[in-house]
Parts: C-alpha cells; sequence; structure tokens
C-alpha cells in the first residue's frame, strides 16, 4: 500500500489512503502477562459486580491478592 520508495511522500499516500500519519508508524507493544491476567479478573468483577467502580475493582483486586492501584486499574479497565 505505502511505499517509502515513491516519488510521492509518504504523507501524501496516508492521505489518499485517508489514513493518519501515526497510524502508518504504529508498532503494536505486547501487553505486560500481569496486565492480561489482571484484565481477566477485572471481567469476572465485572460480571460479579457491574456496578463497580475503579475504587470497588481495586479493592477487589487487592483481595485477590493484586497489588495495583486505581489508577492503573482505571488504564485497564
Amino acid at each position: 500500500m505505502i511505499d517509502r520508495t515513491h516519488e510521492f511522500p509518504v504523507s501524501w499516500q496516508c492521505r489518499i489512503l485517508d489514513i493518519c500519519r501515526s497510524s502508518y508508524y504504529y508498532q503494536a507493544v505486547l501487553m505486560d502477562q500481569r496486565d492480561v491476567d489482571m484484565m481477566r479478573a477485572i471481567d469476572e468483577i465485572h460480571l460479579q459486580y457491574p456496578f463497580y467502580g475503579s475504587r470497588k475493582v481495586r479493592d477487589e483486586l487487592r483481595d485477590r491478592g493484586y497489588q495495583v492501584g486505581r489508577g492503573h486499574v482505571r488504564t485497564v479497565m
């Protein structure tokens, strides 16, 4: 699709294809296994208590042995 060796700059090629240049240069980063496990636990908590916010979810995670703060819970949620 986008060719860096083409005579048109990458910015023009992105504009023609209607994608952002940042999307073209983006490289995915693998998630930490701890966060993946925490997401699974958050899903279980949410299914059991769908009305819980980040503070209550944090407390539930701490009861399950996770050492996590509210900000990180919000990010993962």
